[in-house]
């Protein structure tokens, strides 16, 4: 499901609209002709899964379903700007410090920089790329004030175009 509305939905026919909207039966069509575990998909096991999903990372709207981040799309998704705490995190690996030391975070193969609310959640993503990762704590009431964007993905994921090293500390 997430490949289809996050990385490559035209392999499933989708069309996601500038929101990353696309019609629930339209998604639940393409999953079934994917076979396997899929071919007997409905609404019901969408709606159960994503009450029971950690992440939120879909979100349901009457007849509708989305990504609400992570996307990689060429096209990019439209987003509300949103008022981010002011403070947030990002796990990373050692490899990566040097380069956002001097480049700041940038997205790399995603439309958006994924920031976390708390310590743990980013210390958790950074272990994707390190078994030890960096913690970097983001100034972000300072970047809204110096005018950068964010986004709300969930209640713990915020999202921004990229960010430049000045509003990050290690630690």
């Amino acid at each position: 499901m997430s490949h289809a509305l996050r990385h490559e939905p035209w392999r499933y026919e989708l069309e996601l609209d500038e929101h990353g909207w696309v019609p629930l039966d339209q998604l639940l069509d393409a999953l079934r002709e994917q076979g396997g575990e899929w071919a007997q998909v409905g609404r019901a096991d969408v709606e159960a899964m994503l009450a029971s999903a950690a992440k939120q990372r879909h979100e349901l709207s009457g007849d509708r379903i989305r990504a609400r981040y992570g996307h990689s799309t060429p096209n990019a998704v439209v987003l509300e700007a949103g008022e981010p705490p002011a403070r947030l995190f990002h796990g990373t690996s050692h490899a990566a410090w040097l380069r956002i030391q001097a480049e700041g975070l940038r997205p790399m193969r995603r439309q958006y920089v994924h920031l976390s609310t708390d310590a743990e959640m980013a210390t958790e993503v950074g272990r994707r790329r390190d078994p030890e990762p960096l913690l970097l704590t983001v100034d972000a009431a300072a970047a809204v004030a110096a005018g950068h964007t964010f986004h709300r993905g969930n209640d713990r994921v915020w999202l921004t175009a990229s960010l430049p090293a000045s509003f990050l500390t290690l630690g």
